[in-house]
């Protein structure tokens, strides 16, 4: 099985968006560069720094599956029925939005967290499997099912939003020494999760 991987981009203050669920602050770093990082989806392409671009390329590259919450899902609305990575979708509500499941995209909706990692593990093989909401990211912490967390650090303060990490219930986390990778506009940090 492949790795259960958090990756999200966070301010300095730890917020992963600010108090109107904006991330425009913290993805800066994804048009700031001459490196263009083309993704499976020809509408998604970002131009980058060449330190960004071996970060992205690598995240983009190991991809097997990611896992969202609703509110992410409807906010990228269903990143059009295919995510930026080309991978599968997984996606964590109490409902189905209306409309879905599409016939043209490999997005799945399950009621249940664990069940839905489960999902997602299979169907990404040896591949990662990211987890791009703070709420799975602690449920999974938790549960001890984490295996990485990334975080892209952009230099701003946002004051309030919706925090990376907090409301932990089994703590202390312990992770390894970091994996940096500095950049224009974001330091990219991978801490592996110490069992």
């Amino acid at each position: 099985m492949g790795k259960v991987v958090a990756a999200l981009s966070m301010s300095l203050d730890g917020f992963v968006a600010d108090e109107n669920d904006s991330v425009s602050e913290l993805f800066g770093w994804y048009q700031n560069g001459a490196v263009e990082v083309a993704t499976a989806d020809p509408r998604w392409v970002v131009h980058v720094t060449k330190e960004s671009e071996r970060f992205l390329r690598t995240t983009l590259g190991e991809a097997g599956a990611l896992i969202c919450g609703r509110r992410l899902f409807d906010r990228t609305d269903g990143w059009g029925g295919r995510h930026p990575a080309g991978c599968p979708v997984f996606v964590v509500s109490h409902s189905v939005p209306g409309g879905w499941p599409r016939e043209d995209s490999r997005t799945t909706f399950y009621t249940d967290a664990i069940a839905a990692l489960e999902a997602a593990r299979k169907e990404a093989g040896d591949r990662a499997v990211s987890v791009s909401t703070p709420t799975l990211t602690r449920q999974y912490l938790d549960a001890g099912l984490l295996d990485e967390i990334t975080v892209s650090l952009v230099p701003v303060l946002l004051g309030e939003g919706t925090a990376f990490f907090g409301a932990q219930v089994v703590t202390p986390v312990r992770l390894s020494d970091p994996e940096v990778i500095e950049s224009r506009g974001v330091t990219h940090l991978t801490y592996r999760v110490l069992r």
